[in-house]
């Protein structure tokens, strides 16, 4: 049975089914890029910025700009943009900008939940107009079974419509569990990383009394 033959089969149900599919899998291509490339550059980001903050808070500023499309530089930023600020000030600012970035660190989760609801409903659907079409197909009396032509449609129209919103459902929520995973290891990236930059300026602030850099 080809792709067009298995839509017919499944009955009306499957086009949304096949719509949510397609949106599913547009979505999981951009998280999955996105992903990517927090996990393949934020880390090394970090080690970078650690590294040059001591010895030149511009540069890591600097380098910070260059990176901008991370979250945790956004985060960096955020606070080293400010004018002078005591300690609490930058840790406040850390925090603030680390709440702005969960909308973005949590992208499409509403979408793939209402994906992982509805799918099985619509295939439950999809099996409820299966075995209509089944029970209207019968006739009292058709020993000779004439209309097994339709009983037959409507029992694979069920069948098929079922398994498509269980397979929908169930591959969108393997992908969405496995960006909540990634979020969740992302928040606590970020919760590290904050406590360590806030660190680095308390040192600096403690020894010279003043933000150590500005970029205005």
């Amino acid at each position: 049975m080809n792709f067009g033959n298995l839509i017919t089969a499944g009955g009306i149900v499957m086009f949304p089914l096949l719509g949510f599919s397609i949106l599913a899998v547009a979505l999981s291509l951009e998280r999955l890029v996105f992903w990517w490339q927090v996990v393949n550059r934020q880390g090394r980001l970090v080690r970078e910025v650690f590294n040059l903050y001591p010895r030149s808070p511009r540069n890591a500023f600097q380098k910070l700009e260059q990176n901008s499309d991370l979250p945790i530089a956004r985060i960096f930023l955020a606070a080293l943009e400010l004018d002078r600020p005591n300690p609490e000030e930058f840790r406040l600012a850390l925090e603030s900008a680390a709440q702005a970035e969960i909308p973005v660190l949590k992208r499409f989760n509403t979408v793939f939940e209402t994906i992982i609801s509805l799918s099985p409903l619509l295939g439950l659907l999809g099996t409820v107009l299966g075995l209509i079409r089944s029970f209207a197909s019968l006739r009292i009396g058709d020993i000779a079974g004439s209309n097994s032509a339709g009983v037959s449609g409507g029992i694979s129209e069920a069948l098929v419509s079922t398994a498509a919103g269980l397979i929908v459902a169930i591959i969108t929520l393997m992908l969405a569990n496995t960006f909540r995973g990634l979020y969740q290891r992302q928040i606590a990236l970020i919760q590290e990383y904050g406590g360590q930059m806030e660190l680095l300026y308390r040192r600096y602030h403690e020894r010279w009394g003043e933000k150590p850099y500005a970029p205005t």
